[in-house]
């Protein structure tokens, strides 16, 4: 479920609704009605959420993130319990209806006015492997280069640190146990001026002591990200964790990377009900050579997702990422497969806008 240019409504009294849906109406806005949020990105991506008091406590008790033009609505005058529940879920108007009709016109009004900078969000990518070694973060680091603006996001407190990938491993800035999160947004001015840069790509990459990623964490600065105007790609670790999970669920699109052969395809197929059942929008990108002849859209076609690209092996890529970090030519196989995931990306975006 998708909320363009809509506000999503979690109200379970018949005649609250309809008082929603005149408001609404008169505002000239579209409203979804739901019994909760299917998944974090539709929390974030709705021009408004309205509430009642009973969905208001299950939003707070599921931990969502701290988001603009969340309005608690209700029939009665508000009391002290009802602010407590409001504050909870981080709400930031309470209004009685029918009495404060024209005051939720307002703010909804309000709500449209913010969306219009929503033509300079930016995309973001969820990179993972369908099996160890697929080159999953070679490629998470080739579309944050190639997408010209972007910031690179390792998940995997385990992987050593994308920054290695780069060769920024000794440029100044933070990194993921250093960085403090307090509650609500991120400043993203702020979050880029305290990461390292490779160039155009801010990188947050984990530490080497296997330090755990929050998902509150995660969410926090791919929304900066996005809310920045810039590519996030976040490198994904192969197993379930609240980090792995806030990043795939926050993804316009997620891509699992997989060798051609057997047990990586099968690996793969393995992975697919998980991600998919995370996120929808997963595809494949297909890493040769192929040792038994294995093409593409076979290797696609046994995982049971689309495909997205087939790249041809990169010359020189081990030498090179132990050698000073990865450099991508503009006809480069990575270069290449970078640019054709980063137009779907394009492309699933302008279809379904945020």
């Amino acid at each position: 479920m998708t909320t363009p240019q809509g506000v999503l409504a979690l109200v379970s009294d018949q005649g609250l609704r309809d008082d929603v849906e005149r408001v609404a109406a008169a505002a000239g806005i579209r409203v979804v009605h739901a019994t909760e949020p299917s998944s974090r990105k539709v929390w974030t991506a709705a021009l408004a959420v309205l509430l009642d008091t009973n969905s208001a406590r299950r939003c707070a008790e599921l931990a969502l993130p701290r988001r603009e033009h969340v309005i608690l609505v209700q029939r009665a005058e508000p009391l002290d319990e009802d602010w407590r529940t409001a504050i909870s879920v981080g709400a930031t108007h309470l209004m009685a209806l029918p009495r404060q009709d024209g005051d939720l016109v307002a703010a909804l009004s309000e709500a449209t006015e913010a969306c219009s900078d929503d033509d300079r969000r930016g995309f973001t990518a969820a990179v993972i492997g369908g099996r160890g070694g697929a080159g999953a973060s070679t490629l998470a680091a080739a579309l944050a280069v190639c997408a010209g603006d972007g910031l690179l996001v390792d998940a995997d407190p385990w992987g050593g640190g994308v920054d290695l990938l780069l060769g920024a491993e000794r440029v100044g800035g933070l990194r993921w146990p250093e960085l403090t999160l307090g509650a609500g947004r991120v400043s993203w001015d702020a979050l880029r001026d305290a990461l390292p840069r490779h160039g155009a790509v801010s990188v947050l990459a984990a530490g080497r002591g296997g330090t755990e990623i929050t998902a509150a964490a995660v969410s926090a600065v791919t929304e900066a990200g996005v809310r920045g105007g810039v590519t996030v790609v976040c490198d994904v670790p192969r197993r379930s964790t609240p980090a792995a999970e806030a990043a795939l669920d926050a993804a316009d699109i997620v891509v699992l990377v997989t060798t051609a052969d057997v047990r990586a395809c099968a690996s793969a197929a393995a992975m697919a009900a998980w991600l998919t059942g995370t996120n929808p929008n997963v595809g494949v990108v297909v890493r040769g050579p192929a040792p038994g002849g294995l093409r593409a859209a076979e290797v696609a076609a046994g995982v049971g997702l689309p495909l997205l690209a087939a790249m041809r092996p990169q010359p020189g890529l081990a030498a090179a990422l132990e050698q000073g970090g990865l450099r991508i030519g503009r006809r480069s196989p990575l270069a290449v497969t970078a640019g054709r995931v980063l137009e779907v990306l394009g492309r699933h975006r302008a279809a379904v806008p945020a």
